[in-house]
C-alpha cells in the first residue's frame, strides 16, 4: 500500500478535468477514456499501481459498478493487469501506441464493424474449440476453468463480466497448442468482447440481466463440450455462441 503522501499525490492526479456529465448509460465508457487518457500522458507511470477502487469512486463521483466496468474494460485492452492481493496496475506495453499498420488497429467503435469482427472470429474460433479437445492440457482445463467460473461470479454481481470472457476465450486458443490462434486473440484484444465497449441503453436492468446470464450458458455449453473431449460438440457450441453474438449485434445495428 502506497504511504499517505503518496496517495494525496495520486489523488491530487486523478481528479477529473471539469467538463459537462455524460448522460448515464456512457459513464463506463466516458471513466475508461479518462483513465487511458491519464496513462497516455504519462501521470500513471508503467507498473504503477492504479488508485484504489474508493479512491477513483470519490474522484470521479461516479458508482463502484460504473469504476469496475471502466477498469475491466482497460483489462481487456491489456492497459492494465490484477496482481493478486496487491491491486491493479498499469502494464509495462500499456502506453505504447500501436504502429499504424498493425492488424486491427482501428477504433471499430461501429456495429457494423463489431459484426464484421465477430464474423471473423468465427472462421477461426469454431475449429479452435475441436483441436483444444484434442490438445489440451489439465493446466488448460484449470485455466478454463477459472475463467468461467470468474465470469459466473462477475455476472452474478451485475457486472459485464467482459475480461473473464475474454480470457476463457484465450484460454481455448492455448489450449490449441498453436501460437497463431493466441496472436489472433491478442491482435484482437479489447475488440474480442465487444459488449465492453457497446452499451445495450434500451434494456433494462432486469433484460440486460437475462442476457448477460444467457452468455453465461453458452460459455457454460462451451466449456463442458471441450473437457468432455468432444470436438463436433465443441464446434456447435462456439458457432452457436457466436451466431447468437451475430444475431444480438444484427438486432441493434437495425
Amino acid at each position: 500500500m502506497p504511504g499517505h503522501g503518496a496517495a494525496d499525490t495520486r489523488g491530487k492526479r486523478m481528479q477529473p478535468t471539469p467538463k459537462t456529465r455524460a448522460a448515464k448509460p456512457r459513464l463506463t465508457e466516458q471513466i475508461a477514456t479518462e483513465l487511458r487518457d491519464q496513462i497516455q500522458r504519462g501521470e500513471l507511470s508503467p507498473g504503477e499501481r492504479l488508485p484504489s477502487e474508493a479512491k477513483l469512486i470519490e474522484a470521479y463521483g461516479v458508482s463502484r459498478t460504473v469504476i469496475r466496468e471502466a477498469v475491466s474494460a482497460l483489462k481487456v485492452e491489456g492497459i492494465l493487469a490484477s496482481r493478486q492481493g496487491a491491486g491493479v496496475f498499469v502494464q509495462r506495453t500499456a502506453i505504447k501506441e500501436p504502429m499504424p499498420e498493425a492488424p486491427f488497429s482501428g477504433s471499430y467503435e461501429q456495429l457494423s464493424d463489431i459484426i464484421e469482427v465477430l464474423e471473423l472470429r468465427m472462421a477461426v474460433e469454431i475449429e479452435s474449440a475441436a483441436l483444444a479437445c484434442q490438445r489440451m492440457t489439465f493446466a488448460h482445463q484449470a485455466r478454463l476453468y477459472e475463467a468461467l467460473k470468474r465470469m459466473g461470479a462477475e455476472v452474478a454481481e451485475g457486472h459485464l463480466g467482459a475480461e473473464a470472457d475474454y480470457q476463457f476465450h484465450l484460454a481455448i486458443a492455448e489450449a490449441t497448442n498453436n501460437p497463431h490462434y493466441v496472436e489472433f486473440l491478442k491482435f484482437l484484444g479489447n475488440k474480442t468482447i465487444p459488449r465492453a465497449r457497446v452499451t445495450r441503453t434500451a434494456e433494462s436492468p432486469e433484460a440486460q440481466q437475462e442476457y448477460l446470464e444467457k452468455l453465461l450458458e453458452e460459455h457454460r455449453l462451451i466449456f463442458e463440450a471441450i473437457v468432455s473431449r468432444d470436438p463436433d460438440n465443441a464446434r456447435h457450441a462456439m458457432r452457436s455462441h457466436l451466431t447468437q453474438s451475430l444475431s444480438r449485434y444484427h438486432k441493434l445495428l437495425s
